[in-house]
């Protein structure tokens, strides 16, 4: 019979033999035992069991004197007796649960064939020994094993410089305070974090912008804004990396920012074709007037909004910087342009170049010659079909008297050809200005990016996280790698 009480004929029947002798009606009961089973007998047997060579005792071995048989007043059968019981408990029907958490237990062998009588008990429980640790490489010569250390397995830490200077800056250096939220606008919220990357053509692209240190202990949203956006596809596309910093201490800043950072980006797309033709061909005189009419459609809209909402334009203005990278692997010109502080360096056989144009000759200065190229006359035979226009008409004021414009800051543009291993980084004046002003950062960044070619992105983060004493403002930053 099995456990589940099922009867079986044939070769199986020798298996449950045992239970045929322990239930079967005709079976005389036991009765008492003749010896007294005493607790010295039952720890005599125990000691008998493990007393060989650490495992049960084998079939043919004598049990010891005072032991106990395992069939007690049970009819001998023919063949020989099984080994002494060597359980420390009573024993339980097999659908009983265990008393007690059991370990593993070592089962016999397969019974022999039949009529070799009955299968053996179960031997005695046994307990898993962990395997040896081998000694640690620290272990001293007696061969001391240490516990592992739970650093050994850690992966290295990204950036081991937190700061650099004379000593740590003022604020903590990880977000404290998030931004007060507006629970019917929460699309306003603005993240701590913008990180972004590409490669195309020659060139690998990282972009971050992050909040400042001062920000993020006031609880004051990010005042940078960052665009990365691709127009078009295969060799013709343009990528625009366009950053903005809204006005200082004002509450709709990062709205400014993120209004100027659309707009820009939305007059781009729409000419991205010409623009891509021009750079192709080193237009460089065309792309300074047709991004220099798109600029100020782009702020003139923001400004049109700040009278909407009733604001003064300054309190909702924005510097705007921007990066314009063909993704024709055949053309290394790069386009810059822009107004407002920030900085242009370029990074160029381990040293650091401030290419930013100068403010006193931005009306005339388009950047150094394009090497091989030259500019052609807005005017073609067949009519204008270059970016100087953009078919953009600037609309009639919807104000009577229709109001001061306020002072514009001048127009900032430079176009000219990258080589292979320069490293160009467009950044916003948060880093711009330590890395004019803190000689160490400008060696840090030349130590990092020089010639270990364009890191990941997290890399690129930690290393534009590098702070300085003194300079607690948002840092948005793009850097191009030339392969």
């Amino acid at each position: 019979m099995s456990q589940q009480g099922e009867r079986h004929d044939g070769a199986s029947g020798q298996e449950d033999d045992w239970w045929g002798q322990l239930y079967d009606d005709s079976a005389h009961d036991t009765g008492p035992a003749e010896a007294a089973d005493t607790l010295d007998d039952r720890f005599a047997s125990a000691v008998s069991a493990s007393a060989g060579e650490g495992g049960p005792v084998p079939p043919d071995a004598a049990p010891p004197p005072g032991a106990r048989s395992a069939q007690g007043a049970l009819p001998q059968a023919p063949e020989p007796p099984p080994p002494p019981r060597t359980r420390t408990r009573p024993a339980t029907a097999p659908w009983e649960p265990p008393a007690a958490p059991t370990g593993p237990v070592t089962f016999p062998d397969a019974p022999g064939p039949p009529g070799a009588g009955a299968p053996q008990s179960l031997p005695s429980r046994t307990t898993a020994v962990p395997e040896p640790r081998l000694p640690d490489a620290s272990a001293g010569p007696s061969g001391t094993v240490h516990e592992p250390r739970e650093d050994v397995a850690s992966p290295p830490a990204v950036n081991a410089v937190s700061y650099v200077g004379d000593g740590p800056p003022t604020y903590d250096a990880e977000p404290t305070v998030l931004p007060a939220a507006d629970p019917d606008d929460l699309g306003d919220l603005v993240a701590d974090t913008v990180l972004d990357g590409a490669r195309f053509g020659t060139s690998t692209l990282r972009a971050v912008s992050v909040r400042g240190d001062s920000a993020r202990y006031r609880g004051e949203p990010r005042r940078d804004s960052l665009l990365t956006a691709r127009f078009g596809t295969g060799e013709s596309a343009l990528v625009l990396v366009a950053m903005a910093t809204g006005a200082r201490a004002t509450p709709g800043a990062h709205r400014a920012a993120a209004e100027a950072c659309a707009w820009i980006g939305r007059a781009v797309g729409r000419s991205h074709q010409r623009l891509s033709e021009d750079i192709r061909a080193a237009r460089r005189g065309d792309l300074k007037s047709g991004l220099h009419r798109l600029t100020d459609r782009s702020l003139g809209k923001l400004r049109a909004h700040a009278t909407d909402l009733g604001i003064e334009p300054d309190e909702y203005a924005a510097s705007l910087r921007c990066l314009l990278l063909p993704a024709d692997p055949e053309c290394r010109t790069r386009v810059f342009f822009g107004v407002g502080s920030g900085g242009l360096f370029r990074l160029r056989d381990g040293a650091w170049q401030d290419i930013e144009p100068r403010v006193s000759d931005s009306a005339g200065d388009t950047g150094l010659p394009v090497v091989g190229f030259g500019s052609v006359p807005p005017q073609t035979p067949d009519g204008d079909r270059l970016t100087m226009d953009m078919g953009i008409i600037t609309p009639p004021s919807p104000y009577e008297p229709a109001p001061e414009p306020p002072p514009r800051e001048p127009f900032r543009f430079r176009a000219s050809v990258a080589r292979p291993g320069d490293a160009l980084l467009l950044c916003s004046g948060g880093l711009a200005e330590p890395l004019s002003g803190e000689s160490e950062l400008a060696a840090h960044l030349t130590q990092r990016w020089a010639k270990s070619g364009p890191p990941g992105l997290a890399t690129f983060l930690a290393d534009i996280q590098v702070r300085v004493k003194g300079y607690a403002d948002d840092r948005t930053a793009a850097a191009v790698w030339e392969a």
